[in-house]
């Protein structure tokens, strides 16, 4: 079985891939593609979340790289992926691993890799972990237990939740929001992310405790996933609802009405706040299937605008090469300069608390003010499972055979990143999924009904409906 890294690092069923012995090969392959690195001799940092045996895993990959002669500073207890990331970069130490599947299913268990500078690991580094699996076929882990390395001091404890902690109350304006009296309420999924932001402001919490089967509920912050806070918003008289996924690296916000604000307008009330109140500079990166609000913003305001392919890889590689002030990606994914070129949902839901405390408006408000300003964009996205992975192909040479859709003529074609076609009054984007028999289908104009023809309109020409 060949272990592939996907957009975000490398996931599997636990029990049928996700074992330990895979865990101890991609562990060693790392090890060895890190051997030669400038930092290794300071070690690297290693954490896990709140699934099903992840401190296990953590202890096992941790011994493999420690036999391997490098140091491991473990975590003292789960933490979210950016604390993984922060430790990384701020003790200077070569590279960070982290035990979590993030959002998936509670049955899948996952190895994340963050690089140097706290991003996430970029293609070529992972394409040479991937070669050294494929060529080694003696795959030894050394002979001394976790216990034994822990007690000769190769692994040691670290407080990672405690340092996450601290850097938010350097970070983050928790005295104007503590000041202004939000209400707020924070849905951890139960992720890493809970019992972080009520150690520095007031909030109530659901969904705040460790549970390996999530619920029944995939640890994913999208609409159909947040019943339970959007319920609570509408009957508790909260300012702002905070949702994180399962590591705690992804976002989504509720307004004050119980209202589901998507993605493209969270990223674009953030951008418009660094903007305008903090005047911050720098540019602007987007993935390729973010909204063109994104765009009209950064025109108004003077701001270069990248975009890159889908992956937040690809956004933290910019960031890190340049002068970036803000990156974010169309699943909630958002990076800021002044704090990691890596998406966190804790410190992005303080941030947002701190706007709003800064503003002294309600959050419907500022959305309203955007929508006036910029228009108002109705953006979906659908995911099509389907029966054979080889349909992926022929489904995305279909869409970039189209010359019409949903009554609106296509301008141009795009392959960036899968097949997108500018349309008359908006986009429609078709994507394949790396591994799995999935095709993702994203769209986005100025009217909510021609959204909604458009996911008809090319269903129906797939067949799929």
């Amino acid at each position: 079985m060949a272990i592939k890294f996907g957009t975000d690092g490398w996931r599997a069923i636990i029990a049928d891939e996700f074992t330990f012995e895979n865990l101890k090969k991609i562990s060693k392959s790392t090890a060895i593609a890190f051997n030669n690195h400038p930092k290794i001799k300071n070690g690297i940092s290693l954490g896990y979340d709140t699934r099903f045996l992840s401190r296990e895993f953590a202890e096992c990959s941790a011994a493999v790289f420690a036999n391997h002669g490098i140091k491991v500073y473990l975590t003292d207890s789960f933490v979210t992926t950016p604390t993984v990331s922060l430790l990384t970069r701020d003790k200077n130490l070569a590279c960070g691993v982290m035990i979590t599947s993030s959002h998936n299913p509670a049955k899948y268990n996952g190895f994340k890799l963050k690089d140097e500078f706290g991003g996430s690991m970029g293609g070529e580094q992972l394409k040479n972990i991937e070669s050294i699996m494929e060529s080694d076929t003696g795959f030894e882990y050394g002979e001394k237990s976790f216990g034994e390395l822990l007690s000769e001091g190769k692994i040691s404890y670290t407080e990672g939740r405690k340092y996450f902690i601290d850097t938010l109350r350097t970070k983050i304006d928790t005295d104007v929001i503590r000041n202004f009296g939000l209400k707020i309420l924070y849905d951890a999924m139960f992720g890493s992310g809970q019992g972080m932001m009520d150690e520095v402001i007031n909030l109530k919490t659901l969904r705040g405790e460790v549970n390996p089967s999530f619920g029944g509920c995939s640890p994913e912050p999208v609409l159909k996933n947040l019943s339970l806070i959007i319920s609570e918003m509408k009957s508790g008289n909260y300012d702002i609802g905070i949702v994180t996924d399962g590591d705690a690296d992804r976002i989504a916000i509720i307004d004050e009405h119980g209202n589901f604000v998507d993605a493209q307008k969270t990223f674009a009330l953030l951008l418009t706040y660094l903007i305008e109140n903090k005047k911050m500079t720098g540019g602007v990166v987007r993935g390729f299937s973010s909204s063109e609000l994104i765009k009209k913003i950064c025109t108004k305001h003077g701001l270069k605008l990248h975009t890159v392919s889908i992956g937040f890889k690809y956004i933290s590689e910019l960031m890190i090469k340049e002068d970036i002030l803000i990156g974010a990606e169309e699943s909630g994914g958002i990076g800021l300069k002044f704090h990691l070129p890596e998406r966190d949902g804790i410190f992005n839901g303080m941030m947002f608390c701190e706007m709003l405390a800064v503003k002294k408006k309600k959050l419907s408000e500022l959305i309203s003010e955007i929508e006036n300003e910029f228009g108002k964009y109705f953006y979906k996205r659908v995911d099509q499972h389907l029966s054979d992975n080889s349909l992926k192909a022929k489904l995305t040479e279909l869409t970039k055979q189209q010359k019409e859709i949903a009554g609106m003529k296509v301008i141009s074609v795009d392959e960036l990143d899968g097949c997108k076609l500018i349309l008359e009054k908006g986009w429609l984007l078709v994507r394949a999924s790396g591994t799995e028999p999935l095709l993702r289908i994203y769209t986005e104009t100025f009217d909510e009904d021609k959204t909604d023809e458009v996911l008809k309109d090319i269903t129906t020409k797939f067949n799929l409906n």
